[in-house]
């Protein structure tokens, strides 16, 4: 009899501890459903988002998560978020860069917030270059091959590039390529000062590396001040709020994002690099996972 109490006793404590809140375990949601562990995120092949994304997936590994990244073009990565077939992306640049996917998707997807401000794009020359306006580029059309060096062909600063082409009259050929292509064009360019336009952005280790400048844009088809954003899925933050949170207080600036990006430049994988920033700003990442 005192066998069958003691069995009985054990079986319940069992019970008992399994029905309490898990506070090393899994995440549990609001309602106290098990939250999923596993967070996938989006991202374009931009230098500057294969840095930040390869932060932001340490960072959700350091709190736990397992972490699937998926590497897409801008337009495919806004279906797959206002499809639910992605969590989140922080590769977003708005208002201006990507508008056109904005408005076909952007009904169906969270905007969360703001990951980075004063995000700038345009097309970028090196400082050795003598005009300083795109509305020149013509009178130098030879110098430049009659050729501006792009990225892939989805990307939204390629669709603006070809508005300026179109607004401007230029007798130039947009070269679509891709972001390590545009940057190997702009190295080899530089290191013989040769005349090299490219399609730019900042945050960009170009701007670290060399000396680069903006050609004006008096047309303002490039648009002015961007921010990068931070996206999710419908649903995500009740699907799962602890890591919508972290999501949400993610923030940095592009000092910080060009470290990254000139490490990988240097030959570090993003994986390292990322490790690296992370290991070096605890504080910083501790207030995204906890608050």
């Amino acid at each position: 009899m005192k066998g069958f109490l003691l069995v009985l006793l054990v079986l319940f404590s069992v019970i008992f501890v399994a029905g309490c809140t898990d506070e090393a375990g899994s995440p549990t949601t609001e309602s106290g459903a098990e939250a999923t562990d596993e967070v996938s995120i989006g991202y374009v092949l931009w230098d500057s988002e294969i840095a930040s994304t390869n932060v932001l997936k340490t960072v959700y590994e350091q709190a736990g998560y397992d972490v699937e990244l998926k590497a897409v073009d801008a337009g495919p990565l806004y279906q797959a978020l206002a499809d639910g077939k992605v969590d989140m992306s922080i590769s977003a640049w708005l208002p201006a860069t990507q508008a056109s996917y904005w408005d076909t998707y952007g009904d169906s997807i969270d905007l969360v917030g703001q990951n980075l401000q004063g995000a700038k794009i345009g097309l970028a020359v090196p400082t050795y270059v003598t005009i300083d306006s795109i509305d020149e580029m013509n009178g130098v059309a030879d110098k430049f091959d009659g050729t501006i060096t792009g990225i892939e062909p989805g990307a939204g600063i390629m669709g603006t590039t070809e508005t300026a082409i179109e607004n401007y009259s230029l007798n130039y050929t947009l070269l679509a390529s891709s972001s390590a292509g545009m940057a190997a064009e702009l190295s080899g360019a530089y290191a013989a000062g040769d005349w090299v336009v490219v399609t730019g952005w900042t945050p960009h280790w170009m701007f670290s590396r060399f000396d680069m400048k903006y050609l004006d844009d008096p047309q303002g088809v490039y648009g002015g001040e961007e921010y990068i954003g931070s996206l999710a899925r419908m649903g995500f933050k009740e699907d799962n709020p602890d890591a919508y949170a972290i999501l949400k207080r993610f923030s940095w600036n592009s000092s910080d994002m060009e470290s990254i990006m000139l490490a990988v430049e240097g030959g570090e994988t993003p994986e390292a690099a990322a490790q690296v920033w992370v290991d070096a700003n605890q504080d910083t990442v501790l207030s995204w996972i906890n608050g």
